[in-house]
């Protein structure tokens, strides 16, 4: 649009998108981007306050396995929480990316949202589940597709 058309006071009229058009997910790097940033605005600080107020110190958090899995399933119920109260977490918001129900087309449940985490750790060890996402068009990695959600714009 030209800035005249514009003072002038015509403005473009919106185009929608078609209506079979399939959600297309974020890119893949703007979700790293955006898992890096949870990660140390959430869990850093979790695995700090574990490692250095209750517990001794390094030597006493590594070995204890009950304070691991406590931070990781405490980070899952936060980032789950986040996703279902605003659809988006500190990482998401950053890059204005949002955390959308496949049927609803709205902020998923927490159920569904602790069960994307839980399926993301498991994608996380095998490494296969992240990577599916570069070879489909959709750009859906396994915690998308068995969750039913994904990320988009």
């Amino acid at each position: 649009m030209r800035w005249r058309e514009l003072k002038q006071g015509k403005r473009p009229k919106p185009s929608s998108p078609p209506k079979d058009e399939t959600p297309k997910a974020a890119p893949l790097v703007e979700r790293f981007k955006a898992w890096v940033i949870d990660m140390f605005m959430i869990y850093v600080p979790l695995l700090y306050f574990t490692t250095y107020v209750i517990l001794d110190g390094k030597e006493a958090f590594q070995s204890n396995n009950l304070a691991i899995f406590a931070d990781t399933a405490l980070f899952g119920i936060i980032l789950a929480l986040f996703w279902s109260k605003k659809g988006q977490s500190p990482g998401l918001k950053a890059y204005d990316l949002y955390l959308i129900d496949s049927n609803t087309k709205q902020k998923p449940s927490f159920i569904r949202s602790l069960w994307r985490y839980v399926v993301y750790l498991f994608s996380g060890v095998t490494l296969v589940g992240l990577l599916i996402g570069f070879f489909r068009k959709d750009r859906k990695n396994l915690q998308d597709l068995l969750s039913q959600t994904y990320v988009r714009r």
